[in-house]
This record gives structure tokens, sequence and C-alpha cells, in this order.
């Protein structure tokens, strides 16, 4: 029987339609993906490939199920061992290693919180982060900086701060190298740091631990609810403090429709997202829906994104479906495409912003795929897409999810018109979607002041053209209202990327007499070109000849970089604060 039967009473839908009105999920009680999933296939499925790993400098690793199975049960036996238990928050900074997998899955198994993090995090922000949601313990990757920045994070927490436990398990892991069938690469022992019951700097050898732990453990009698919570995500925080987004232990069964109807993931294929595990999109595509539906996750470990070798590990492993930001396909469509095999590659999806038109077609030139778009948020699941029985419209995020009932909203709280912008929502009055955040961590008044009167307002524009496909405008904090028009500041960006001088830019407002406000565009030149006022008016009617002529940025500024976010995300806050906005 397929796992999937267990979860969904129906499968195979006839159009849009059908798929949107009758698709549902059965979430049984006290639902854990390590031991209903993973087990299950580990059972059923015991040499299949769950998990293909390999690193920009050649080594490989190939995980089971079965194997991936006494990992996560040695690592599960290593966290109790270290005094974690259920409920305990974990961080995780394992970057793109494969040992991220059998710790996340331990994590699971034994009803503790897991927090993965972005290795880009300061000393600072582990602080914050771990007074924030008393995090018990880090497990990081062995690299000097990292460590010293949770080091000094440790230093500045004091034991019982506030009446609250202080990090006291600390944990590295070493280097991954080369290995198969599920069995640790680098099994040579390299001695165990003793831990002093958490009250000094001490760091524990987990990989070394773990190995010496038994491959079987025994399920507790209780291990979660399903309103236990299972994963929390530090959002980027583009307008401030980084928030605590609540997921619990049905939050996987969410992800059955970003891996079989969006990615298009298939039993035995092998599906690659571009995402560090500290991010959200690693829950999305490198591991609860991709297993759900029987296709091995592919980890491609890299510190320098290189287009040549990301081609070269797709075309070379088989890689059958793909998945990642415009940005990648940029770099992509730079390439002779002519040079790679796509014979295996069957269906390539694109998410994170709006897809430029001239991408999506010289990319389906390349490749003959056609790349399908999507829209979500850390705080849900697919959201919108362009589902396999739509014609993909480039930049358009798609249509409603099953789930979901989205409504676009006027600042006055009515409903827009066909082609009107308003505030993307999701009504959730009749029903809940599948997957959807609990709440902000911590802050109820954060999530009344989103969530109320049965609407969650996502705080993203966006309108709807006459077949119901939804378009992308921004943040409603970044558009801009100038001369009685609202700009958003996408269109005009799209429009300046398409210069050969521009590499890239943010648009944004400022204060003006006659207009109220002014688009104002900071621009990062490419290669090759110098800060000009000739240029300034180039770039100023080239894209008064994309888009509408009164969109146009009527204040260019040049700049060597933009402020962004430790996850990539354009600083249009920082931009208005140091415009005095």
């Amino acid at each position: 029987m397929d796992l999937l039967d267990k979860y969904l009473p129906r499968k195979d839908f006839e159009s849009y339609e059908d798929f949107y009105a009758n698709f549902t999920i059965r979430i049984p009680d006290n639902f854990n993906f390590a031991w209903d999933v993973l087990d299950t296939l580990a059972r059923t499925r015991p040499e299949d490939r769950s998990l293909f790993w390999c690193d920009e400098r050649g080594a490989e690793a190939s995980f089971s199920y079965a194997g991936m199975q006494r990992l996560s049960n040695q690592a599960a036996h290593t966290l109790v061992q270290g005094g974690i238990g259920r409920g305990d928050p974990v961080m995780l900074i394992l970057k793109r290693r494969w040992e991220y997998w059998p710790v996340l899955l331990a994590l699971h198994r034994i009803g503790a919180a897991a927090i993965p993090a972005t290795h880009l995090l300061t000393a600072k922000d582990i602080e914050y982060r771990c007074r924030a949601a008393d995090i018990k313990g880090i497990i990081c990757v062995e690299e000097p900086k990292i460590m010293a920045a949770v080091e000094e994070a440790k230093n500045r927490l004091s034991n019982g701060d506030g009446g609250r436990p202080a990090l006291r398990y600390l944990a590295f892991m070493r280097p991954s190298g080369r290995g198969n069938g599920g069995n640790p690469p680098d099994a040579a022992a390299s001695g165990v740091l003793h831990r002093d019951g958490g009250r000094g700097g001490s760091w524990i050898d987990f990989k070394t631990l773990m190995e010496k732990a038994s491959t079987d453990f025994v399920r507790p009698q209780e291990v979660n609810a399903n309103g236990d919570i299972m994963l929390l995500y530090f959002t980027s925080g583009t307008t401030g403090m980084p928030k605590m987004v609540r997921h619990n232990f049905a939050y996987p069964l969410g992800h059955i429709v970003t891996a079989k109807y969006w990615h298009q993931v298939t039993e035995g294929g092998l599906h690659l997202t571009v995402a560090d595990t500290g991010w959200a999109k690693a829950a999305w595509g490198k591991i609860y829906g991709q297993w759900l539906c029987g296709s091995a996750v592919f980890v491609y470990d890299y510190d320098r994104f290189d287009p040549q070798a990301m081609l070269e590990v797709i075309t070379k492993h088989r890689v059958t479906t793909f998945c990642a930001p415009p940005t990648v396909y940029r770099f992509f469509i730079k390439e002779d495409l002519s040079r790679w095999d796509f014979s295996a590659l069957k269906h390539c999806t694109v998410a994170g912003e709006p897809l430029e038109p001239e991408i999506y077609e010289r990319f389906r030139q390349g490749t003959g795929i056609k790349l399908r778009e999507c829209y979500g948020q850390t705080e849900l699941t697919v959201t919108i897409c362009t589902y396999p029985w739509l014609e993909p419209k480039p930049g358009s995020m798609g249509k409603p999810s099953p789930g979901y009932d989205i409504d676009l909203l006027r600042e006055d709280g009515s409903s827009c018109d066909m082609g009107e912008e308003g505030q993307l929502v999701v009504r959730t009055g009749r029903r809940r979607p599948w997957g959807m955040f609990d709440g902000y961590y911590r802050d109820d008044g954060l999530t009344c002041r989103v969530w109320h009167d049965g609407i969650y307002h996502t705080g993203d524009m966006a309108w709807r053209d006459e077949d119901g496909y939804l378009w992308f405008v921004g943040r409603s904090d970044d558009v801009i209202k100038s001369s009685g028009y609202r700009i958003g500041p996408f269109e005009v960006e799209s429009a300046l990327m398409e210069h050969p001088a521009v590499l890239e830019c943010a648009i944004t407002g400022v204060p003006d007499p006659q207009r109220g406000t002014a688009v104002k565009a900071t621009v990062v030149l490419a290669r090759g070109w110098s800060p000009s006022e000739e240029l300034k008016g180039e770039l100023q009617n080239h894209v008064k000849k994309i888009t509408a002529p009164y969109k146009y940025p009527r204040i260019v500024e040049f700049a060597a970089e933009l402020p962004k976010t430790i996850s990539g995300k354009i600083r249009r806050v920082q931009i208005r604060e140091e415009d005095g906005v």
C-alpha cells in the first residue's frame, strides 16, 4: 500500500477545480513524522534511497530509509543521554551537512522542539534566540567561527536568568566524509570532550557519541500530541526583531501538497531544493513531503554558489525534480544550457519572488521545462501555486491551494474587485489550512494583530486577473503612494533588472512636496559599469518604456551594496530610515 493512502482519501484529480474542492488530508492523533513516516518506510522499503548527499569537493554519501532510521535512533539516544527530552528547544546550525537529517528526526522522535538556524548568525543573534525561546541546547558544525559565536552567546547568558534555564548543552558535529548505505561516512572516533553538567563551556563531540549508541530506540509511552511544538522558525526580521513561528507535529502532512502537486515528485525520484537547512524552505523541499511521496532527497552541500557546478551535479546525478529561487535561474540562463543533459529532469519550480518572463522563456527554451511558481510564508505552506492543471503565466503566483480560502482586502476590510490591488489574506473562519502555524511563540499580541476575526493578514499586496490568477505586488509596508497612484516596488525593480547595468536594486519612497512621495531606486551596478548622470537618465527612460511611465524612479542613487537580512532579503525599511522616512 502506498504510504499516501493512509493520509489521502483521494490522490488523483481531473482539474484544478476538482483538486481545490475535493482534496483533503486525514490527520491521525499523535502524529510523529519520525515514527509514522520514516519508520514505516524503513520497514516497507528498507533499502530504497532516502537521501543522497554530495559536496563541492566531491565527497558523497547515500542513505537508505533503514540506514536513516538507524542513524536517527543513535542520535535520539545521544540527545536523551545529554538530558534533552520532550518539549526541550534545541537549535541546529548544521548548514547542508547530511547529519542534519538524523538529528532533526531524533528531535522529532523524542518529542523535542527543533529550531533550525543559519550559520550566518552572530553571537548577538544567537543570544537573542536563546533568551526568546529558552533554548536548552545547540548542535552546530565544527567550524571555529560558528563555535566561537555560540560560546560568546553562552557566556552572555547567565544560569537561571529571569527564572529561565540557561543554555547548557553544546555539541559539535565533525565534518562529513564519504560513505554509503546509511553508515556514518567518517566513523573513526576522534575523542569525546567531557561535559560538566552544563555549567561550564565544554563541548560534546556529538558524532562520536552517536556512533557508539544503539541503533534501536524504544518509543516512549508519550512522545507528543499533535498540538505540541515540533518546529520553531525565527523569521528574518525585515522590519524588526525576528518572530518565532510555531509549527506543531501535524505540520509535515501539509507539505504533501508541496511535494506531490507543486514539485511533482515521483516515487523513486530524486528531488533537489536549493536551501540551507536553517530556513523554512528546507522543510518545504528537503524532507517531509518528499518522503511522504516516496521520493529521495538530494543535498548539494556548498559554501559558494557556482551555477556551472550546480548544473553539473543536477545532470550527473540524474535529479528528477528541482526547486530554486529566481536568482538561481537568472544565473542558469546565462550559461549555454545545451552543454548539459536534462533528460532526467522532469519538473522545475520557483519561489521566493515573482519570476521575470524572460527567465521563464529562456529556461524553457534551454530545457523544455515550464517553471511553476508558488507563494507561501514561513507561517504557511504552499498557499498559491501554478498547479499541474494550470498553464503558467510568468510572474503570476498561480491560484489558491486547497484548504486556503484566499481573499484580497481593501484598507476598509472590503473585498477587492478583479484587477484591484489589496492585501492578501487567508480566511480561517470556515477551515484552517493544513500546516498553517499555531501563532507566534510567546507573543499573543503579535499573533492577534495579524490573525483576528477569522482572518490571517499576510502583509503582502496582490491583485487577481480575469482568469483567477494572483499576482504579487509587494509587502504592504513597501507599496508607494505617489500622486494618487499605488506603486508596487517589484514591478519597477523587475523593469530595472532587465537593464544590463543593474546587478540588483531596491525601490522605496521618499517625501516629495508635489507628489507626496516620489519613487527612488537604489541601484548596485554590474561589473564594468560606472555611476553617472547619463546612466541615471538611461535607467529612468528604460523603466518608462517597460512599465507605466508614472512608475519610473524620479531619484536614482548608486550604492556599493544593499542592506539585507541574514536570509538575503533586502531591508527596504533601512533604506527608508536612512532617508529619514
